[in-house]
């Protein structure tokens, strides 16, 4: 870190010259974000947070905030996504060490995003601190962004999630989950840049920066009661089957007649239900050799009912030019269509480098992990008059993708198997990530899963009915379809990303004067 004997002292001073003290620091604010999220929920810690990686990053020379960056994803990602652990371990046939290794090296990848973004912040900011704090909320959102788009993306852990329940959660249908984290970071900002206002006794300036940073929070309640979507008057009785199937036991062939006869169960009294749904692959066979299933269930639905499942799909693909494995959803009885998955999870869907790597260890040799990526712009799903976008685990947690399709549908639906993640926080980590997606497109999203949560979710983003987790439960309840979109649908995260770039094109030396990061 570097240090100018003649700076201002407080804020900076404690940690100067002490490297290790400052790892720590940072490492602490990236898993201080992660009890920002469900089950923990303390959202105010996503501020104080942003404030202790400036604590340690303003005065570190440039060449250092890599490192730094680097630290605070390893924090975040190390307390917040370290649940892979359990599906490459319990699930993926492989041996503690392996399953470690693992791991660590998806957190450490996960954390370079963090150290890229920090770099290129030192390589625009330079030794300015005024530089510094003004970039400081872009360059996270910028990262932020690339770790969502590159190499299909992590769109796991954005601070902005946190608010489903926090007070900045009404900006959700303006601005998005971006827009959120954009000034979460800002307000980080805003209280380093008022503490070290107030080293000069600058009270105005102090006052005026804490005041501009709080509008946004004070306002949020109040756009939170904004209706930006038309809810139907007329409710659609809801029915979901959380079969709790044990995840060793998913794509055994000797049990697979048990699945099914599970699921045909449950729905027993709930035949003539407007939608019924079961979970991701609770068909654990291809499409093409589930006829006589999928007969069955049509004629035990009701003349006006749809039962929506997740089923593998076997066939040729005109645009792959070949036959393939899709990870899909299919509509039976009244409703019609199918969606195969756009977004597949690395590794358990498919293999990158599978030449190279099939056979190396169990890991890379999961049952299923043979899908293609579904086309494009696929048509939502119907169930009676009501048009239904479907996503399919993972892809609910990419903020402009659920928002671009869902504008033709009336009603959302996610499926889902976080068996895989056993009783970490993961699974309730992806509840809120789906309850944030509801919240930003005004509509209702109904979630169905093998073994929990599953959950009715309004378009507040608020659980109207939801079932406990591992246990084998029907969930019921009524849902209402909307119409109309949310300002987020029609831009996406557009215009947090635009102010972004223009913070990081316009903030520049020769509009700032040089202000060194260790002084003033």
């Amino acid at each position: 870190m570097s240090h100018n004997p003649d700076a201002p002292q407080g804020l900076t001073f404690p940690l100067s010259g002490n490297r290790w003290l400052a790892a720590l620091i940072l490492l602490a604010a990236g898993a201080l974000q992660t009890l920002t999220f469900s089950p923990f929920e303390y959202w105010w810690l996503g501020p104080f947070s942003a404030f202790l990686i400036l604590l340690v990053t303003i005065p570190a020379a440039p060449e250092k905030l890599f490192q730094a960056g680097w630290l605070t994803g390893l924090g975040l990602f190390g307390s917040g996504a370290s649940w892979v652990y359990i599906s490459i371990s319990e699930y993926g046939n492989t041996n503690v060490p392996v399953a470690v290794l693992l791991t660590a090296i998806f957190v450490a990848g996960l954390a370079l995003f963090h150290g890229l973004a920090f770099w290129f912040w030192g390589k625009l900011a330079r030794e300015n601190r005024v530089r510094r704090l003004i970039l400081f909320p872009a360059i996270w959102l910028l990262g932020d962004w690339l770790r969502g788009w590159l190499l299909t993306g992590f769109p796991w852990l954005y601070l902005g999630t946190a608010h489903t329940d926090g007070p900045l959660g009404g900006w959700a249908p303006l601005v998005g989950v971006h827009g959120i984290t954009l000034w979460i970071t800002a307000t980080g900002a805003a209280i380093y840049g008022a503490c070290w206002l107030a080293r000069y006794r600058n009270w105005g300036a102090t006052t005026a920066t804490l005041a501009l940073a709080l509008i946004p929070w004070l306002a949020g309640p109040q756009l939170k009661q904004v209706e930006w979507t038309r809810l139907s008057d007329e409710p659609t009785s809801f029915a979901a089957m959380q079969g709790n199937i044990p995840q060793q036991i998913k794509w055994d062939p000797d049990f697979l007649r048990d699945q099914i006869v599970t699921y045909l169960g449950m729905t027993d009294g709930q035949w003539n239900t407007d939608l019924i749904l079961w979970p991701e692959t609770a068909i654990p066979i291809p499409h093409d050799q589930a006829g006589q299933i999928i007969d069955h269930i049509s004629d035990r639905l009701g003349d006006s009912s749809t039962l929506i499942t997740g089923i593998p799909w076997y066939g040729f693909s005109e645009r792959l030019e070949d036959f393939t494995f899709h990870n899909s959803i299919m509509a039976i009885g009244e409703g019609e269509g199918i969606y195969h998955k756009q977004k597949l999870v690395p590794f358990g869907e498919y293999v990158p480098l599978e030449g190279l790597l099939r056979g190396l260890i169990g890991f890379f040799d999961l049952p299923m992990s043979s899908f293609s990526r579904g086309p494009e712009y696929q048509s939502p799903l119907q169930a009676g008059g009501a048009k239904i976008m479907p996503f399919i685990c993972y892809e609910v947690a990419y903020p402009d993708f659920v928002a671009f399709n869902s504008r033709q549908s009336g009603l959302l639906l996610t499926i889902s198997n976080d068996g895989w993640f056993g009783a970490s926080i993961g699974p309730l980590q992806h509840l809120q990530i789906a309850r944030m997606r509801a919240l930003e497109t005004g509509r209702y999203m109904l979630r169905g899963t093998n073994n929990g949560v599953t959950a009715i979710i309004n378009h507040k983003g608020d659980i109207t009915e939801s079932t406990p987790q591992f246990e084998r439960v029907t969930l019921r309840g009524e849902v209402y379809s909307a119409e109309g979109m949310t300002p987020f649908m029609q831009t996406g995260s557009w215009p947090a990303l635009t102010i972004a770039l223009i913070l990081v094109v316009f903030v520049r030396e020769r509009i700032i004067p040089p202000v060194s990061a260790s002084g003033s």
